[in-house]
């Protein structure tokens, strides 16, 4: 494809492309443009916005994915590895766009995402949607579904009251209990959401409610003199870890590009920052450092540079 394109145009070949790269792994360049009728330059410059992509606080859930020396490089991101918890707008909006989508060059119906189609069109129908035996999905509104624990974090906000819950943490892949004073209910992009009062980490934090398998309160009423009138700048997963980076003024880049925590100014050397940055996985982490270069002075994790200079010892030992 030649010429101008359109965000819709340049968002529905991303849908297919994706699947396929994720299940292929590592695929020439060329090879991606030829399947999907676009020139190399437009392959690339799309991967490049993909990689930047992602959900809430969007460090957490990144697409894996970069193009080096003629070769794309895809990995699936955790979110793909364990099962959705879609809302039914949700999914009934994915399964319209997607199938739209399956009518463009490089599609396959057999594919990946032809295959989630076929599952996500059963699982609708079994939700009460008619969308299995009909490609009609247009003009169709549902209401968005709450979370089963929402009504007692909603009241718990009113009250100001503690409450102990069994919470999921994605970054761990684990179930922990915390006790936490809710502060603000909010939704955004179909999820529910809930910032409190951790006391795990004696900061303000915000969490899905959707990850909450189960509250009770603890009988403590905990007042506020600092309200929260609405969402924080990004979603910070209680669970998320942090590296403390060193950052020369060539990497603070970073600062525009991924949202981070404290950034301090430092005396010496000049013009250096110091800089608190949540980390998704250690893969994620060892990429940016290569990235950054010597630019870049780890405080912490301690491991993270030998796993950044494991990384780029494998990446050179392809050539």
């Amino acid at each position: 494809m030649k010429g101008p394109r359109n965000a819709e145009d340049r968002l529905s070949r991303l849908l297919v492309m994706l699947p396929w790269l994720m299940e292929q792994g590592e695929v020439p360049l060329a090879e991606v443009a030829a399947r999907f009728d676009l020139t190399a330059d437009q392959v690339q410059q799309d991967l490049e916005l993909v990689a930047m992509c992602g959900l809430p606080p969007f460090v957490d859930e990144m697409i894996d994915v970069f193009v080096d020396d003629g070769l794309v490089f895809v990995g699936v991101p955790r979110l793909f590895t364990r099962a959705l918890r879609l809302t039914a707008p949700e999914g009934f909006s994915l399964l319209a766009s997607a199938r739209a989508a399956m009518e463009l060059p490089g599609a396959d119906r057999f594919g990946p995402l032809g295959r989630a189609l076929d599952k996500l069109a059963r699982a609708l129908t079994d939700a009460g949607v008619e969308a299995a035996e009909s490609d009609d999905t247009a003009g169709v509104a549902i209401d968005m579904s709450r979370p089963e624990a929402t009504d007692e974090v909603v009241d718990a906000v009113a009250a100001a009251a503690e409450l102990t819950m069994l919470y999921y943490s994605p970054a761990r892949d684990e179930r922990a209990e915390r006790v936490i004073v809710p502060r603000h209910v909010f939704v955004d992009a179909g999820n529910w959401y809930v910032v409190a009062d951790d006391a795990k980490s004696n900061e303000r934090r915000t969490f899905r409610i959707d990850r909450i398998d189960s509250v009770a309160p603890t009988g403590r009423v905990v007042p506020t003199n600092d309200p929260v009138d609405g969402p924080p700048g990004f979603f910070a997963d209680a669970e998320l870890p942090h590296a403390t980076l060193r950052l020369a003024p060539a990497a603070q880049w970073i600062l525009d590009r991924y949202p981070v925590g404290e950034v301090t100014q430092l005396s010496r050397p000049q013009g250096w920052i110091e800089v608190e940055v949540p980390v998704s996985n250690e893969r994620w982490l060892a990429r940016l450092l290569i990235r950054l270069g010597p630019d870049v002075v780890v405080r912490s994790p301690k491991d993270a540079a030998r796993q950044a200079s494991n990384l780029a010892a494998r990446m050179l030992a392809r050539y």
